[in-house]
Formats: structure tokens, sequence, C-alpha cells
């Protein structure tokens, strides 16, 4: 019995070896395809950050935050919106301005108006669209 279990012992190391051994073949010839699977694995995670950025900026559409039962919703969801934002370091840094514009009418700092409400919504859509057009580029390998 310890015959066999040496005999596999040796096959699974020499397995592995191989194994190993066409992991780095293939990394050094198809360096820029591997590359090209992790940026697009890293870029699946920023567009499902844009997606749930992007519905609950529709959800803040059909509010309206003149009316003071929609209001508070308005503030909350406004303040999940700065969370995930801040959350993730890349958007953080890019939407710092917007940012700061949210969390002030998020904690009533600034009051709290339809059309301030619609100018936020609306420079967050367009960023949000800027970003997802950059992260195409990425993926794509236009863009480093």
């Amino acid at each position: 019995m310890d015959v066999w279990a040496t005999i596999v012992s040796m096959l699974a190391n020499v397995l592995t070896i191989v194994a190993s051994g066409i992991a780095i073949y293939l990394f050094v010839t198809k360096r820029k395809t591997v590359s090209l699977a992790f940026r697009a694995l890293i870029n699946y995670s920023s567009q499902m950050t844009l997606s749930e950025l992007k519905a609950k900026l529709d959800r803040l559409n059909e509010l309206t935050a003149d009316d003071p039962q929609q209001a508070q919703e308005v503030r909350n969801i406004l303040g999940d919106v700065t969370g995930q934002i801040q959350g993730n370091p890349k958007l953080s840094r890019e939407f710092l301005d917007v940012l700061k514009k949210a969390a002030k009418l998020a904690d009533g700092r600034v009051d709290l108006t339809e059309q301030r409400k619609r100018a936020l919504v609306s420079e967050l859509r367009e960023r949000l669209r800027h970003a997802n057009i950059e992260g195409l580029h990425i993926l794509m390998g236009e863009k480093k």
C-alpha cells in the first residue's frame, strides 16, 4: 500500500510541475490576453458599482424633494450614494466635488430642493456615463 501512495504522490508532484510550467508558458507567451482577462475581471466589479449607482439615481428621479414625505427618502438615498462612492477609491477621487454636494444635501447642511436634487442627479448620471465609457476603453485595451 505504501508503494501506491508513493506512486500517486510522485505523479501528483509531476503533474503540479507540468501545470505550473504550462501556466508560466501561457503567461509569458499570452501576456496581453491574460492581462486583458484580469482587467475584465477588475472592470466587472466597477461596472456592478456603476449599475447600482444608476439604479439609485433612477429611484431619486422618481421621488420629489419638495414633497415632505419623500424628502427623507431622497436624503437617505443620497446618503447611500455618497457612501457607495466613498467606498470605491477610484470613484471617490473622480467624484470628489459631486460627493461633497451630495453629502451636504444628504445631511441637511444645504436645503434640499427639487432643482438641487435634479442638478445633482444629472451631474452624477453624466459622470457615471463617462466612467462607464472609460471602463469600456480600459476593457478593450485602449487605455491604461
